[in-house]
């Protein structure tokens, strides 16, 4: 049956409420925050040109869009290598050693900030559920899933669809839907569990304030004592990371004071709290980004520290600023508390006390 065309303007509207879970469930599939923004363009503008061709009655938009964006993320994943955590690329590094070479950002799961991924307009138990399936380690372990067991899964168990619409989405049986499901849970049983991040829990406030201000002093055993046992640190792009409290103990204590003068700027990413991190400026008129430092928290403790050295591509996605004047950053150690923590530039805003 020939269907009228619809106007340009009027499919572009129809279309654009869809990006934010359209995003999420890409990063999911890629873990890029820069891959997942070019498939769900690529997946827009494929329905765009297609707008004559899609039927209602075969299948809802939603499920259209899915299809073209699943079609994309496989076509991006074939023969491309599994990005990853520097955990997962091999045993801790011993005292003494050096950082090694850079690996290619495509070698990393790069972080996200939670609004380009997560409707922060819901229900505030459903918004946490989700912020779950957003973790670095959730998501580095879907990494390790064929793509299309891990397309499954994500459908299944992160979006709810039924077997029989995850079948339609695939061309396959549902029996194919269930054992690939079966395979994906078993190896994402090993996934850590991670206390979920609460931005108005006066407890998890306290112990980042402690973070910040012991960080910013480089107060060694302050610093220390609010990490779990067996925490990580680690710093991308380098394979290099550490494991224990005694052994970052040691580390911070050789490393000198490199984060003499520094400030930090709070926000999340993934889930879970992370900070901008800027250095003074050679010339003294600021401060320049230097890291974002992505913070996991478990028990009351922090269990990962994760240091993406890639400033420059990521502070712009997480609408952090290019850089710090002197006098809005007065000397002490306190974070900047004329921002606040928040999941992105535009929503979910809460205060964040430096002095808790």
């Amino acid at each position: 049956m020939c269907r009228p065309a619809r106007r340009d303007g009027a499919v572009e509207v129809e279309l654009e409420p869809y990006r934010v879970e359209l995003t999420g469930y890409c990063y999911r599939m890629l873990g890029s925050p820069f891959e997942a923004e070019d498939a769900v363009q690529e997946t827009l503008v494929r329905a765009w040109r297609n707008r004559d061709r899609y039927d209602p009655d075969r299948a809802p938009l939603r499920a259209w869009l899915y299809r073209i964006a699943t079609n994309i993320c496989l076509d991006m994943l074939r023969g491309a290598q599994r990005r990853a955590r520097a955990v997962d690329l091999g045993p801790a590094a011993g005292p003494g050693a050096d950082l090694g070479p850079p690996l290619p950002e495509s070698a990393w799961l790069q972080p996200v900030p939670d609004g380009r991924v997560l409707r922060l307009d819901g229900d505030p138990a459903e918004v946490a559920a989700e912020r779950e399936t957003i973790r670095l380690a959730f998501v580095a372990a879907l990494q390790h899933l064929p793509p299309r067991q891990r397309a499954v899964l994500i459908l299944r168990e992160v979006l709810c669809w039924q077997a029989d619409e995850v079948a339609g989405l695939l061309d396959t049986t549902v029996a194919s839907v269930n054992s690939a499901l079966q395979r994906a849970r078993a190896t994402l049983r090993a996934t850590p569990p991670a206390e979920p991040y609460r931005p108005l829990d006066v407890k998890q406030r306290h112990l980042l304030a402690r973070y910040c201000d012991a960080f910013q002093r480089y107060d060694v055993e302050t610093l220390v004592s609010l990490l779990h046992e067996d925490a990580t640190t680690s710093m991308p792009p380098f394979a290099w990371w550490r494991c224990g409290r005694a052994e970052i103990r040691e580390m911070l204590r050789a490393a000198g004071n490199p984060c003499a003068g520094a400030r930090l700027v709070p926000t999340v990413a993934n889930g879970t709290p992370a900070f901008g991190q800027y250095r003074p400026a050679g010339d003294g008129t600021g401060y320049r980004p230097f890291a974002l430092v992505v913070v996991t928290i478990s028990a009351g403790l922090i269990t990962e520290l994760t240091t993406y050295l890639n400033a420059d591509r990521l502070f712009p996605v997480f609408g952090l600023p290019a850089g710090l004047s002197r006098e809005a950053c007065p000397a002490g150690p306190h974070v900047q508390e004329s921002r606040m923590f928040r999941s992105d530039d535009m929503t979910e805003r809460h205060d964040y006390d430096s002095q808790s």
